[in-house]
């Protein structure tokens, strides 16, 4: 499997060209890319080939996606992406019932439609949010999901778990859906407080050798993307994690 590595996680340890060559060294063959890295696609394009990594997936803010898709769409090819996702709803505009859940739902499913017409994938990224549930006891991935029954999703099983849910009865749920999974480990309860409560894959709660096994299993999954939302030192967290991974 070629793993991956979510540049975010390293935002605050640039230059970009030192990151990617340390991610190279370690042994990843794949990146996916975030709004910091697009602002010359040509040149971040060049430093990924000089070091040997593709970038099969990236995300892209759903305001881009709909006001400016050819944008977003000359930034995916240039990259050379073969999925486009779409990770975040800031507070304020997510919906408070399930009617408004399902009307996201439905303007996911016309972005969706472009992307795919484009020639990518696509798939929505989830957070905590979308688990918390409504008062008549919905939840709005769900709603979601079913309202764009084309729109992949790229779960972060992390954030299933800190959003009250546990990951296994989503993914014989949805299994079929989910296109990519961002691999990230939470730390026990009262450490990493200067991590955010994230920890290095295989160090924390989450059972990632029986859930790989069983994404693998029960999914289309193809990107599988390192993810620590706050590391000390993102060197240490992405050779620990590949580490631990290779022995799942």
């Amino acid at each position: 499997m070629d793993w991956s590595f979510q540049l975010y996680s390293a935002r605050n340890f640039q230059p970009w060209e030192d990151v990617l060559k340390t991610l190279a060294a370690l042994g990843y063959k794949q990146v996916e890319g975030f709004g910091a890295v697009y602002d010359d696609p040509a040149a971040f394009r060049t430093l990924l080939d000089e070091n040997g990594l593709a970038m099969p997936s990236g995300h892209f803010g759903i305001d881009l996606l709909e006001s400016d898709f050819a944008r977003a769409e000359k930034i995916a090819t240039t990259l050379g992406m073969k999925l486009i996702a779409c990770p975040w709803l800031e507070p304020v505009e997510r919906p408070i019932d399930a009617d408004g859940w399902r009307a996201l739902g439905k303007r996911l499913a016309a972005i969706g439609a472009k992307v795919r017409d484009a020639g990518f994938d696509f798939a929505w990224h989830n957070h905590d949010f979308e688990f918390a549930p409504l008062a008549d006891g919905a939840v709005p991935l769900r709603l979601m999901l079913e309202a764009a029954p084309a729109t992949g999703w790229e779960m972060d099983v992390a954030w299933v778990i800190r959003g009250g849910c546990a990951p296994l009865p989503w993914i014989d749920e949805f299994g079929s859906r989910i296109v990519a999974v961002h691999v990230k480990d939470i730390a026990p309860h009262g450490t990493a407080p200067g991590e955010d409560g994230w920890c290095d894959v295989g160090d924390g709660s989450v059972d990632w050798a029986g859930l790989l096994t069983a994404l693998r299993n029960r999914t289309p999954a193809r990107h599988f993307v390192m993810e620590h939302d706050n590391p000390a030192d993102f060197e240490r967290f992405a050779r620990r994690s590949i580490e631990a991974v290779r022995r799942f």
